[in-house]
């Protein structure tokens, strides 16, 4: 088998692959690309049981076959290279792999095809379509908000929520919670699944590439994301999703409006100051005045600082983890925010000032820390 490409075409692929490699694999035949020539077409895949990617491209071949090539010597070979045509030369037999450039030749040794895992095939799934740039900026709003908990690996994934009205996309960890709702995507049938951390991860980053419509299919066990020259194949994560309605408030009377940018520095100047292992502010809103405070009473540091804003309620004194709330102002990209607030033992919700894109609807919830007086 033989096959003439690109070496930047080429590595620029196996690049938006291998992240898909992990770094110790209970199958060693899992630290390989898988090639697979069809005359001029040429399928490279990466895969560590629970999630596959598959890419083609357009080679010159006139073989049919396909070869196992060791991932990490095969990347860092082609960064070596200036750009220039690389001949592949694949010996069926005992499977060594020779690269002719303009420079010289290479051989490593590879592993038969048919060893390397088949992609799941998803029998009977539910399908639908979203725009490239909307799945890419969901899993933005949405990511940073999963949790690392072993004991519950549902809230370590992203939970898709379609129905007849949008789809929503819904990230948690029991300290913030995120709801992002498109309301010009829907679904014939209500349906749900929950999508691992990695998967999206690596959706976020070739997305970010392509305007195209990605196809989504999925089942009970499995789900697809189809695009341009890519596929990715991913198990779910099986269980119940948590009733996350039932822990946003619906009455709060204390509503706060601020500069978005203005907030964010000063509690990252103030946060700075903050217990190391808490990092906690305090929040102390009286009339049209905020004050962001901040100490760590083993090192004798304090902060303090204040900030003009819009407030209709009460005066209050609340307190938040400074990493949630930070995560939270980076993730909303309006120029003002609004927080609403019920009692300083209540989930605090964070919304963007002004209307978002058309169909979008964010939603971000923190839950506040107890202050201790």
């Amino acid at each position: 088998m033989k096959f003439i490409v690109s070496s930047n075409a080429l590595l620029k692929q196996l690049q938006s692959l291998q992240g898909v490699l992990a770094s110790s694999n209970t199958l060693p035949i899992l630290d390989n690309f898988l090639f697979e020539i069809d005359n001029k077409k040429m399928t490279v895949t990466a895969s560590d049981l629970e999630t596959t990617i598959t890419a083609t491209m357009v080679v010159e071949a006139k073989d049919k076959g396909s070869v196992a090539i060791p991932a990490r010597l095969l990347l860092d070979t082609l960064k070596a290279f200036p750009e220039q045509p690389l001949t592949f030369s694949v010996d069926a037999k005992h499977h060594g792999i020779e690269i002719s450039s303009d420079q010289g030749t290479y051989k490593m040794t590879g592993f038969p095809g048919g060893e390397f895992p088949k992609s799941p095939v998803l029998e009977d799934p539910t399908t639908f379509t979203i725009p490239a740039g909307t799945l890419a900026t969901a899993i933005n709003k949405t990511i940073f908000a999963t949790g690392n908990d072993d004991l519950r690996p549902v809230m370590s994934g992203i939970f898709f929520e379609l129905s007849e009205e949008s789809l929503r996309f819904v990230a948690t960890d029991a300290h913030k919670l995120v709801r992002y709702t498109r309301s010009d995507i829907s679904s014939p049938k209500p349906a749900s699944f929950i999508v691992p951390k990695k998967p999206l991860n690596l959706l976020k980053t070739s997305l970010s590439a392509t305007n195209a419509e990605v196809s989504v299919e999925f089942n009970e066990n499995n789900a697809s994301f189809t695009f341009d020259n890519v596929r990715l194949v991913c198990r779910l994560i099986d269980g119940k999703y948590p009733n996350y309605e039932a822990v946003i408030p619906k009455q709060n009377p204390n509503k706060l409006s601020i500069d978005r940018q203005g907030f964010l520095n000063s509690i990252r100047r103030v946060a700075l100051f903050s217990n190391k292992t808490t990092h906690q502010v305090r929040l102390n809103i009286t009339g049209s005045q905020l004050a962001i405070s901040a100490e760590d009473l083993d090192f004798g540091n304090e902060a303090n600082e204040k900030l003009t804003c819009s407030y209709e309620g009460e005066d209050m004194t609340i307190g938040f983890n400074s990493r949630f709330l930070m995560d939270m102002l980076i993730n909303l990209d309006s120029e003002h925010v609004m927080m609403e607030m019920s009692a300083p033992n209540r989930a605090g919700i964070l919304l963007p000032g002004e209307g978002g894109e058309h169909g979008e609807d964010v939603l971000m919830l923190v839950m506040p820390v107890m202050l201790n007086n």
